[in-house]
Parts: structure tokens; sequence; C-alpha cells
């Protein structure tokens, strides 16, 4: 029996043969190249895609181009689609209502009104014009005016507010020429 064990004993201390590597190391490649694979695509897609549509885009501005040469004949129609007078005002520099910091905004406003006779106005009313957006530009704080979205807000409430100071309104829309927080 002693023989038997011992016979026994080797082959139990002989490890069981490893899994064949080749399936795990076809597996990882496999998975690389599918990776590879995607992320080419979605390139290529996303490339053809971004092209497509900037192309439609300048297709779309040739049609706009032909559609304002043909109202350009019609003198009516290329009245209304011609930008209206611009109003210019001096630089505002003002102090932001961030609590904690101390922030500024310093900014240059021009305003498109309807015609020099709204223009006229607005110039006898410099004073209450600036008074009337350095308090709405002082409500407001740095992380607001920041977003897109919130220059597009300030933009619409700037021309709300100088529209109520005039007896008719007048000023189609305000455009920042000059817009820094610090």
């Amino acid at each position: 029996m002693s023989d038997e064990a011992a016979a026994a004993t080797p082959e139990a201390d002989k490890p069981a043969a490893p899994a064949p590597a080749l399936p795990i190391k076809l597996l990882i490649i496999v998975v690389a190249a599918a990776l590879v694979a995607g992320l080419g695509g979605a390139f290529v897609i996303v490339k053809f895609m971004g092209g497509q549509s900037h192309g439609g885009g300048e297709a779309a501005d040739e049609h706009k181009t032909e559609a304002s040469a043909k109202s350009e004949g019609h003198g009516e129609a290329a009245g209304k689609a011609s930008p209206g007078v611009v109003f210019d005002l001096d630089p505002f520099i003002v102090n932001l209502a961030d609590a904690p910091d101390i922030r500024y905004l310093k900014l240059t406003i021009k305003l498109e009104v309807e015609n020099e006779g709204v223009s006229a106005n607005l110039s006898g009313r410099i004073p209450q014009l600036r008074d009337t957006i350095l308090v709405l530009l002082s409500s407001k704080d740095s992380a607001m005016i920041r977003s897109p979205q919130g220059k597009f807000q300030l933009r619409d409430e700037i021309t709300q507010r100088v529209n109520g100071l005039l007896p008719k309104p007048g000023v189609k829309t305000a455009y920042f020429t000059d817009f820094v927080v610090q």
C-alpha cells in the first residue's frame, strides 16, 4: 500500500494543466479591435454630420441672399429688412451683486432704434438712461451674466427698461460691444 500511496501522492501534487492562454489573449484583442472600430466609426459619422449641417447652413445663407436681393427690387420690403439707427452709449463700469467677492463689469452698449427721432429722444434722456442701466447692472451677479442665457436675458431687460423711459417704445434691441467681468 505504501507504493500505491506514494504513487498516488505525486499525481496529487502535480498541478492541473493550466487553461490555454490563447482564448484570453484572443478575447482582449477582439475587444480592443471592436473599441477602435467603434471610435473610428463614431468619428467618421460626426465628421460627415458636421459637414452636412455646415453645408446646409451655407445653402440656407445663399437662399437668404437671393431672397434679400429680390426684395431690394421692392422698396417697401427692403425698408423693413434694413437695420435701424444705432445709438451709442458710453461704457458702464459697475460693481456686481456678488456677496462674498467684489466683482466688476465693464459693458459697452449700442442700442438699435427705429429712427432718428427716437435717437434724439434718447439723447435728451442720457442721465435717466444711464441710471436705469446702472441700477439694473448692479443688481446682477457674475455667475448669471457669464452664461449665454444670462446675457440674452440682460439684453432683453435693458431693452425693456430703456423703452419704459420713452413715450413710445422705439428701441429694437441692445448690442454688447464690450463685456468684461472681473
